[in-house]
C-alpha cells in the first residue's frame, strides 16, 4: 500500500497543511437526522429553534446548500448512503405494490451482497458502530453486525412502527448488537442515552480509526424530549427535540475535543429526507423548498447538512456544489485509503476536492429523483425536469407531464416557475440522459415487497 500520508498531503493546499497534517486514517462520523427539514436549523435561517451546536459546527467548518438524499423516505435513503448506490440497485427502493420503507412485518433488507461504508472501513482496520436507527431489516441475518458493523445500539426501524399505530407488531424493541434488550424503551430517554453510547465508543476507541454511524430516530413522529428540554423551545415539542439533538451533537464534538481528535475526525451531520409536513406542527419545515418528504420536489431531497474537520475543512464555508449522501461512500472510502469496489456501479463521487476547499467541476452534476421504482425527475446542473409529480403522501393520483416541467432551480429553488416552453433544448438533453440512465438499470428483487406491514 502507498504512503497513505504522503497521498492525502498530495491533495491539500499549502494553507491547509500549514494548519494541521490529518492522520492516515481519518476517524469517520456521521449524524444522521430522521425527518429533519432544509429549515429546521437555527443556522439555515428558522427564527425559533435554537441550534447553537450545529451552528457553530457550522461556523467551524462547511454548510452546504444544495445536499441531496437518495430518497425522499427512510428506508431507501439509508441504504444509498451507506451504499453509495442508486436504491433500485439493491432493490431497496420499492416498486409499484410495494411500501416506501421496511415495516415490523416485512421480511427483506438489504441484501448481504452489498458492501456498506462499515464494510469497506473493516478491510483498513476501523472500529465500526450504529447508534441509533438502522430501518434496512430487523430480521437477524439483516441486523448490522452482518452489514460490516461492531457494534450495534438502537431500534431496527421508525420509532412509531409499534401499537397502537401497528397493531399487530410488537413493542418497539431496542437491540444492542444481536439481542433486543428491551422492548417499548421509554423515547423521552432515547437521545441522551444515544449520545452516552456515541461518547462511549468514542473514548473507547480513541487510539485508533474508527466510523461512528450515529442515525438518530428524531425529529420523526412521535416527538419525544428529556426533561431537560421539554418545553423549553418556542417551537413548541418539535423545537424541543430538534435542540435536544442539537444537544447531542455538541455533546459529540465535545468529546472529540476533549481527546484531542479534532484534526484527526470528520463530521458529518445531515439528515435522511425532508419533513414530514403531514404531521402539521408535529412536523418540519423545508424554507423555502417545495413541499416534503415524500414528495420529488426539493423539499423532500433537499436538506441541511454540514462537514466539520479542523484544521482540514477551513471554517465558515459555504458550498453551493451539488453533492449526495452517495458522495459519501466513495469520499470516506478515499479518505481512509481503502478500496472502492470494482464489481459494481457507485454512483456516488469522491468530494474530497470540496472539503479540502478546491474548486472542481460540477456544473453539470446529476440527481436522479426516484419515486420508488420510477424516476419523477432529473436535475442536470441548474435545471431540473418533472416527468411526474404528485404531492406527497397525497391520494391525488399522479400526474404525468409531456413535455416535463423544467426549472432553474438555481433561480427558482421554490419550483414556482415552469420554464418549459422556453428552453426545449434543455428538455431534449434531460429526456436523452432518462433515457439512457433507465437502459443501464438492471432491475433486481423488490426487498420492500418482501412480507406485509
Amino acid at each position: 500500500m502507498k504512503n497513505n500520508k504522503l497521498w492525502l498531503a498530495s491533495l491539500f493546499w499549502v494553507p491547509v497543511l500549514a494548519q494541521a497534517q490529518p492522520q492516515d486514517k481519518p476517524n469517520i462520523i456521521i449524524i444522521f437526522a430522521d425527518d429533519l427539514g432544509y429549515g429546521d436549523l437555527s443556522c439555515y435561517a428558522h427564527p425559533t429553534i435554537y441550534t447553537p451546536n450545529l451552528d457553530q459546527m457550522a461556523h467551524e467548518g462547511m454548510r452546504f446548500t444544495q445536499f441531496y438524499n437518495a430518497a425522499c423516505v427512510c428506508t431507501p435513503s439509508r441504504a444509498g448512503l451507506l451504499t453509495g448506490r442508486l436504491p433500485i440497485r439493491s432493490g431497496m427502493a420499492g416498486s409499484e405494490s410495494s411500501g416506501n420503507v421496511i415495516y415490523p412485518g416485512s421480511t427483506g433488507g438489504l441484501p448481504l451482497s452489498e458492501i456498506t461504508i462499515a464494510e469497506a472501513l473493516k478491510d483498513v482496520d476501523y472500529q465500526t458502530a450504529i447508534i441509533g436507527k438502522w430501518h434496512l431489516g430487523h430480521l437477524p441475518q439483516y441486523l448490522p453486525l452482518n452489514q460490516g458493523f461492531d457494534y450495534f445500539f438502537g431500534i431496527p426501524y421508525s420509532n412509531d412502527m409499534a401499537p397502537p399505530l401497528y397493531k399487530n407488531a410488537p413493542e418497539l424493541p431496542l437491540f444492542e448488537n444481536e439481542n433486543v434488550i428491551e422492548s417499548g424503551p421509554d423515547q423521552h430517554l432515547l437521545t441522551k442515552r444515544y449520545t452516552e453510547k456515541a461518547i462511549n465508543f468514542i473514548e473507547k476507541n480513541s487510539d485508533q480509526p474508527f466510523f461512528l454511524y450515529y442515525a438518530s430516530n428524531f425529529p420523526h413522529t412521535p416527538l419525544f424530549a428529556s426533561n431537560d428540554f421539554s418545553g423549553k423551545s418556542k417551537r413548541g415539542l418539535y423545537g424541543d427535540v430538534v435542540e435536544e439533538l442539537d444537544w447531542s451533537v455538541g455533546e459529540v464534538l465535545k468529546t472529540v475535543k476533549k481527546l484531542g481528535l479534532s484534526e484527526k475526525t470528520l463530521v458529518i451531520f445531515t439528515s435522511d429526507n425532508g419533513p414530514w409536513l403531514l404531521r402539521g406542527e408535529n412536523g418540519g419545515s423545508a424554507g423555502l423548498l417545495r413541499d416534503g418528504k415524500g414528495s420529488t420536489c426539493e423539499g423532500g431531497f433537499r436538506v441541511p447538512a454540514i462537514a466539520w474537520w479542523p484544521g482540514t475543512i477551513k471554517s465558515d464555508q459555504t458550498s453551493a456544489d451539488i453533492i449526495s449522501t452517495m458522495d459519501l461512500f466513495p469520499t470516506i472510502v478515499k479518505l481512509a485509503a481503502a478500496s472502492l469496489p470494482e464489481d459494481r456501479i457507485i454512483d456516488g463521487k469522491d468530494i474530497s476536492p470540496v472539503l479540502f476547499g478546491e474548486k472542481i467541476e460540477m456544473d453539470n452534476k446529476v440527481v436522479f429523483y426516484y419515486f420508488k421504482n420510477e424516476i419523477y425527475a432529473i436535475r442536470k446542473g441548474p435545471w431540473k425536469a418533472h416527468f411526474i409529480t404528485k404531492p406527497s403522501y397525497s391520494k391525488i393520483p399522479p400526474e404525468v407531464h409531456t413535455p416535463p416541467l423544467l426549472y432553474n432551480i438555481e433561480h427558482d429553488p421554490s419550483e414556482k416557475y415552469d420554464v418549459s416552453e422556453n428552453y426545449p433544448d434543455i428538455i431534449k438533453d434531460i429526456i436523452d440522459l432518462k433515457e439512457k440512465h433507465e437502459a443501464g438499470i438492471t432491475l433486481v428483487e423488490s426487498q420492500l415487497d418482501k412480507g406485509g406491514r
